[in-house]
């Protein structure tokens, strides 16, 4: 299976963990949350959810007509299955959200793993965080040298689109310094805090 796949999967997870969802309310909250990363279809969706149904991390607590409002169902009106998560699959997601590996840098993973640092540990959160401005410092020396390389073989505009990246992934390793910062601080006020209670 692709991480895109994983990933999509660990984000169902997460968003089931706030309460059962059918289909449709699940596939909107996850635009919302990931809408600028990726473009969800009905298509990724089900076969998702089937996936994690049969390894037993969701299951399907009942069936809605699906309508808009209270009147009753119309003929021909497919139901709206709605799914609830398990006791396994709230482990998963647990596991996955804790998980500072090399994966939760990467664009997409950094996307979805930043969408729930809110259930995420404190130090997970800073790893990942620095993994991520480490992985942007890189890309940054990387775009430099490759715009110095080529400075002399391409036009005025592939030279401008290459620029646009650098200013691109500067402002994002700059924004990560930021945030760095502020959950450092938020980890030594709760450690603070912490010791003078005891």
């Amino acid at each position: 299976m692709s991480k895109r796949a994983d990933i999509l999967e660990f984000a169902v997870l997460g968003m089931l963990g706030d309460g059962p969802l059918h289909g449709y309310e699940l596939r909107k909250r996850l635009d919302t949350v990931l809408g600028p990363f990726r473009t969800l279809s009905f298509g990724s969706l089900y076969p998702c959810l089937r996936r994690i149904e049969q390894r037993g991390l969701i299951v399907q607590v009942h069936v809605t007509p699906a309508t808009e409002s209270n009147a009753p169902p119309l003929s021909g009106r497919r139901s709206r299955v709605v799914y609830s998560l398990t006791g396994d699959g709230k482990e998963a997601f647990e596991h996955w959200v804790n998980e500072p590996g090399p994966e939760s840098w990467e664009d997409e993973g950094f996307a979805a793993h930043l969408a729930f640092f809110g259930r995420t540990e404190a130090w997970v959160r800073v790893r990942i965080l620095e993994g991520r401005r480490s992985r942007m410092e890189e890309r940054v020396a990387a775009l430099r040298e490759s715009m110095l390389r080529s400075r002399d073989r391409v036009d005025a505009y592939t030279l401008e689109l290459q620029s646009h990246g650098l200013d691109r992934a500067e402002r994002e390793v700059r924004w990560l310094n930021e945030l760095i910062t502020t959950e450092r601080r938020k980890a030594e006020s709760a450690q603070h805090t912490s010791t003078t209670e005891n």
